[in-house]
């Protein structure tokens, strides 16, 4: 396996908006994330990966972009943004850039041109349609609910959004849209930033035609994924731009693909493939959730076996071919310790134990922000308070369809994505420290319990045991490289696996619930000469860890050197 700086960084994810506000407008900005440099340097985070700051309507919080080139006023100035990487630079960490190539906003000259008649030349930038029977061109939904068009009254046509209406598909057949899009990525590498979160890049080409999808149930609009997702000359698309963009810089590069399996992610991260370096996938997003996209509502249990068989699967069939993004939250995803942990009884050690999982895996870890620390989701009590469009579409969507007010905010509660997008919490001073001003969108109301100044003051926190488990990876190549092995892989409760390099051998351990389960080492792994290198609990005296009770959220990781017979190949 080759050794790459990207696959040894760790990723910290900011959303400027929640971050830290320096001018008391309520909106986070540049100066505030520059404010913070230094907390994220002490952290140990390699790479910061900074959602979208381009001037922006702010519909969809900056995933609407009016213009690639420059800054939102509410963010601060391209003056701002080089400090920011010149900052970043000087401490040793690089930037990874959020961008959006699948749409722009409808504010975007080319958009506003290209709706102004039939025949502009800026039409074909985007996907216009004539209607069919009196509706849509076609029955495909949107990933924002309702259809995926837009009727547009100046020209009797609709165009395509697979977001929201505010957010029209750029139409990547015109060769001439895909030459402005190189030329806009080679502009921002020029200024030295050091890679790229590709958006919903795996739904830049659709289906042939755009034909109607399958509606055995005759609705009024059917999740069409098979028609815009993942479709082959994607991967034609993304080869044109590696081969005439990014191979002439040393950068890293991470492609949103929702919808697939490993197999599949491999035709965009496999060895050779001249693509991307990574890739965010969703399968273990919807173990929780009755179907994917939209179907992400409907909360169901999870049990651990299938959590277990979907990153398996993801480990063994990258390793040696591929790279993968480990991760359990960000923007787009309710808080993980509420989630995937217990928020109430056992923050902490369920917090890191969800930790030391990400950073165990074979793949570059992300860590979402307020996640260092065991930020929480927001129990809103009233759809007012909500900021997010896909919340507020789907609100209005089961309201329209009959559904009990608090049955709809039980699921806002549990899955909107302003779960995650609630100021970050620094301090016990009013808005958590985030601003002086009224913010954008409520602070949650535990701050004064989960903040980063207690936080850093205490030497037992959650911060804490992420700066250990960081720097242990920078120590210990095994957490990077090694292979990574299934234990006991029928357990329901614990997940354990082991990790070799050469002769380095790493052993984790993890009790996923509140019980107390007996973990029993298996009979192929010798407990001798293990070293333990973080828990998230002390060690009991005189434990055998050849049978070990475990505590509720319990995590240990071990190193052992291994004979040189015993991991001969």
């Amino acid at each position: 396996m080759k050794p790459k700086w990207w696959k040894e960084s760790v990723v910290y994810q900011i959303y400027p908006i929640s971050f830290k506000d320096s001018n008391g407008d309520g909106i986070g900005d540049l100066k505030g994330i520059i404010s913070k440099l230094d907390y994220l340097q002490e952290l140990g985070v390699n790479v910061i990966w900074l959602s979208p700051i381009y001037k922006s309507p702010g519909h969809d919080n900056g995933y609407d972009i009016s213009d690639y080139c420059d800054i939102m006023e509410q963010f601060g100035t391209m003056e701002d943004f080089d400090r920011l990487l010149q900052d970043m630079h000087s401490r040793g960490m690089k930037l990874m850039m959020d961008l959006v190539l699948n749409h722009t906003s409808h504010k975007h000259p080319w958009f506003i041109e290209s709706r102004q008649s039939k025949d502009n030349p800026k039409r074909d930038y985007y996907i216009w349609r004539k209607g069919k029977n009196g509706g849509p061109p076609n029955n495909w939904e949107s990933y924002f609910s309702g259809s995926v068009w837009e009727y547009d009254e100046q020209t009797d046509e609709y165009y395509l959004h697979l977001y929201s209406k505010y957010q029209p598909d750029l139409n990547w057949s015109n060769p001439v849209v895909i030459d402005e899009l190189h030329n806009m990525v080679e502009w921002w590498l020029k200024k030295g930033v050091d890679g790229f979160r590709f958006d919903a890049i795996s739904h830049i080409v659709k289906a042939e035609g755009l034909p109607d999808a399958d509606n055995p149930h005759q609705t009024k609009t059917v999740r069409a994924y098979e028609m815009f997702s993942n479709l082959e000359n994607v991967h034609t698309l993304l080869q044109n731009l590696h081969d005439k963009v990014l191979y002439y810089y040393d950068i890293m590069t991470v492609g949103e693909t929702s919808g697939l399996g490993p197999e599949q992610a491999l035709d965009y991260v496999g060895d050779g493939r001249r693509e991307l370096n990574m890739t965010f996938q969703f399968e273990h997003m919807f173990i929780d959730a009755a179907s994917s996209g939209s179907g992400k509502w409907n909360v169901v249990p999870w049990n651990l076996l299938e959590l277990k068989k979907i990153i398996s699967n993801w480990q063994n069939v990258l390793h040696d071919r591929g790279w993968n993004a480990n991760y359990w939250c960000n923007h787009d995803q309710p808080r993980s310790v509420s989630r995937f942990g217990n928020d109430v009884l056992y923050r902490v050690p369920s917090a890191k134990m969800l930790a030391t999982f990400i950073h165990t895996l074979e793949g570059t870890p992300y860590i979402y922000q307020g996640e260092e620390i065991g930020m929480t989701n927001i129990a809103f009590e009233s759809i007012d308070d909500y900021r997010d469009v896909e919340t507020l579409n789907y609100y209005e969507e089961q309201r329209d369809n009959g559904v009990p007010e608090e049955e709809i905010m039980q699921a806002l509660r549990k899955r909107s994505r302003d779960n995650a997008r609630t100021p970050m919490q620094w301090d016990t001073t009013p808005n958590a420290g985030f601003t002086k001003g009224t913010p954008w969108i409520k602070v949650n109301s535990n701050y004064m319990e989960i903040n980063v100044a207690d936080a850093l003051n205490d030497p037992d926190s959650i911060f804490h045991y992420y700066k250990k488990l960081i720097q242990l990876r920078k120590q210990h190549k095994v957490i990077v490289y090694g292979r990574y092995k299934l234990l006991l892989p029928l357990h329901s409760e614990i997940y354990a696996y082991t990790r070799t390099l050469d002769n380095d051998q790493l052993l984790v351990i993890l009790n996923f619930f509140e019980r107390e389960p007996l973990f029993e080492l298996p009979k192929d792994v010798s407990p001798e000469g293990m070293e333990l290198l973080i828990s998230n609990y002390p060690p009991e005296k005189n434990e055998d860890l050849c049978k070990l009770k475990l505590r509720p959220y319990e995590a240990r990781v071990y190193l052992q050197r291994l004979p040189k017979s015993a991991n001969e190949q």
